[in-house]
């Protein structure tokens, strides 16, 4: 049987290489990311000002073409870096903070990329998805990430009903201004005393974990966003309106067995145990 050969790396054209970069401090980059901006011919950047900040940061003396690959021109942009990847050149991708593709620009050029048997690879790092995560406290063996819920309130509604009998742990991102309702809402679907974790301005100098019930956790966000019915237009607090920075939101899953072990070795099945109360 001959030999399957992968199409990927049996071409001439350019490296198309993903960069995770820091999703807070710029001293968490790693020593790759810094040589990599350092040698970098074309960038292909979600906000230019940021990735070379980032670069300032480090003390980096970009050299490269930097073009901007947002959400309102990725369509566009990704048939122009696919040309110049056919060509020989190569690309280093970063988005604002993370991972490129995970909720931010990158798929539709890592897929074009692939079609043409252009080479893919990835510089791993920081994501805010697993990030969370990890400090969460909540499952880790099984997770779903649903990104950004959707903004259109049937939609969010027959979304968050789906979600509400599955065990694994859920991961959202969320803006600060809808926090709240989020919150509100999730707990209508998946019950109010279902365990939650709110991660905000992760790994930044202001960052916040908050964990307790999806009901506290909405009590928590309302207070904070101004949005208590107690207040009025009249009396409501100067700077409030929203839980501020980036929020990645985790879940519970619909409640698991889990199992304890008997004196005589035995195990018996019950229900996993309760966050700690929000404090």
């Amino acid at each position: 049987m001959p030999e399957s050969s992968d199409s990927s790396t049996d071409t001439g054209g350019g490296l198309l290489t993903l960069a995770a970069v820091p999703i807070g401090r710029a001293d968490d980059a790693s020593a790759r990311l810094v040589a990599e901006l350092a040698r970098a011919s074309l960038i292909a950047a979600e906000d230019t000002r940021r990735v070379r900040w980032l670069a300032s940061s480090l003390n980096i003396a970009l050299t490269a073409r930097i073009v901007s690959y947002y959400d309102a021109v990725e369509a566009r942009r990704t048939a122009e870096l696919l040309g110049e990847l056919q060509a020989g050149r190569d690309i280093l991708l970063v988005t604002d903070a993370g991972t490129p593709g995970i909720s931010d620009p990158g798929y539709r050029l890592v897929s074009a990329a692939a079609a043409a048997g252009l080479r893919v690879t990835a510089l791993p790092g920081p994501s805010a998805v697993t990030t969370a995560l990890a400090v969460s406290g909540l499952p880790t063996d099984r997770f779903s990430f649903e990104g950004f819920p959707p903004r259109g309130q049937g939609e969010r509604a027959r979304r968050f009903a789906e979600l509400a009998g599955d065990r694994r742990t859920q991961v959202f991102f969320e803006a600060g201004r809808r926090l709240a309702a989020t919150l509100a809402e999730l707990a209508a679907s998946h019950g109010e005393d279902r365990p939650a974790v709110v991660c905000r301005e992760l790994t930044k100098t202001h960052e916040e974990i908050k964990r307790g019930t999806l009901a506290e956790l909405a009590g928590w966000a309302a207070r904070l966003s101004a949005a208590d019915p107690r207040e009025t237009p009249k009396n409501k607090k100067k700077g409030s309106g929203a839980v501020r920075g980036e929020i990645t939101l985790v879940v519970a899953g619909a409640a698991r067995r889990s199992r304890r072990p008997l004196p005589g070795g035995d195990e018996i099945s019950g229900p996993a145990g309760p966050l700690p109360p929000l404090p």
